[in-house]
């Protein structure tokens, strides 16, 4: 059953927490997966493009937001997924992309991003204007940050009005995207930190004119204490989060977002949801599971086929990242050997910025080829990809294996999302 997302302050409130998976991804595989998986259960299909992925130049997909839209749609079309069950949302919207250049320049193209967004359709609007530009601290202070996120806002209402609609907006607090070390712990944000940003966000976007706007806003990105690194993942600890949890009694009108929940499992994920976070944002573990699909196949049709080569999808995704470092080298640290497993299966998932590429493309069109129609043995599955037997001994089809894969993560949030369904 659908869920809206203006009805989840409520339904908490009432006692019946729901939740919504929120997939923050642009790659097709696992926006298949996430659209069937939605027309199946008829639940919401939230898909959201970062910043960094999807803006008004292309990001590092080379799409824009009409681009990753239209996308999404033709999905849609393909897997019979409604239209009504589908909400497309805008991640980390703001001058994150352009933090090297001056704050007036960043922010120029931030506002340019977040029309090209709303104009697009983007209904669910998270505002992020926390990170200094250059020559600013790391994080900015709320002041500045509430008037950066009120001057989006005013550019996100007047795109809406042209483009016809309204939409909730959102603010940060931590940093996004995982952290680049081994993790002992993780500090959820401070229950008076919270509340200061939402005073300090109401009052500027009085002061601005957009109260209405902050009226519409549903959530506040926090940090429960959860997060991922290269190599562990920090657990959701419940215990940890009662104060935090006051504030959505002092603010009814919100609910929490984490930043990101990747590689939760299905009781922190459902932990999530009772305590006040029912948006649970996921992305790079879909395409940690993705990779770790291609990866299984690869190694079967090397096992399976004579003619295939030893792990060609690897190399080349190895030769592609070493020829294009860029997406890796600041995040990954040690040996050469260290550097070299980071580089596949790393847990913050840099290798994800590849697949778009034409090498990887190739590759992976290769193995799909190689395999299609192919007889597996069960022995060789077992091996491989365990979890998969159930395609053993019959003509495979590699795609239906990958989507199989990515939605086996996504059915562990939907579970979550739907504690206590009535």
């Amino acid at each position: 059953m659908p869920v809206h997302l203006n009805e989840l302050a409520r339904l908490r409130i009432e006692g019946h927490p729901r939740g919504v998976t929120s997939v923050c991804s642009a790659h097709p595989i696992v926006l298949r997966a996430a659209l069937r998986h939605g027309r199946q259960q008829g639940s919401t299909v939230l898909i959201e493009a970062t910043c960094n992925q999807v803006n008004h130049l292309g990001g590092y997909t080379g799409m824009t937001p009409s681009d990753f839209a239209s996308l999404v749609g033709k999905i849609a079309v393909e897997e019979g997924c409604p239209e009504n069950l589908i909400v497309l949302g805008g991640d980390h919207l703001g001058p994150n992309p352009w933090r090297d250049r001056s704050a007036e320049e960043a922010m120029a193209e931030a506002e340019k991003m977040v029309a090209a967004y709303v104009e697009a359709g983007f209904r669910k609007i998270h505002l992020d204007a926390s990170m200094g530009c250059m020559g600013e601290p790391v994080a900015l202070d709320d002041e500045t940050t509430a008037h950066r996120a009120a001057r989006l806002a005013a550019v996100a209402e007047a795109s809406a009005k042209r483009a016809g609609g309204a939409m909730p907006v959102g603010t940060e607090v931590p940093p996004p995207g995982g952290a680049d070390h081994a993790l002992t712990t993780i500090e959820p944000t401070a229950a008076a930190a919270a509340l200061k940003t939402i005073e300090v966000h109401r009052r500027i976007f009085a002061e601005a004119g957009l109260g209405q706007a902050f009226e519409r806003a549903i959530g506040l990105v926090v940090q429960p204490g959860v997060e991922f690194g290269n190599h562990n993942v920090i657990l959701y600890d419940r215990s940890k989060i009662d104060a935090l949890k006051s504030v959505l009694t002092d603010e009814p009108q919100f609910v929490f977002e984490a930043h990101s929940t990747d590689y939760q499992g299905t009781r922190p994920l459902t932990a999530l949801v009772e305590d006040g976070f029912p948006i649970l944002k996921v992305g790079p573990e879909l395409t940690f599971v993705l990779r770790e699909a291609l990866y299984a196949l690869d190694a079967i049709a090397s096992d399976l086929l004579p003619d295939y080569g030893q792990r060609p999808l690897y190399a080349a995704m190895e030769a592609l990242m070493l020829d294009q470092p860029g997406n890796w080298s600041r995040h990954y640290h040690g040996t050469n050997a260290e550097m070299r497993w980071l580089r596949h299966y790393s847990l913050s998932d840099r290798i994800r910025y590849y697949w778009a590429s034409a090498e990887a493309q190739d590759a992976v069109r290769r193995l799909c080829e190689a395999l299609r129609g192919q007889i597996v043995p069960l022995p060789l599955l077992w091996q491989h990809m365990p979890a998969a037997q159930d395609f053993a001994d019959a003509p495979l089809d590699p795609e239906q294996v990958l989507i199989w894969r990515v939605t086996k993560s996504l059915a562990d949030y939907h579970a979550a999302c739907g504690v206590g369904k009535n």
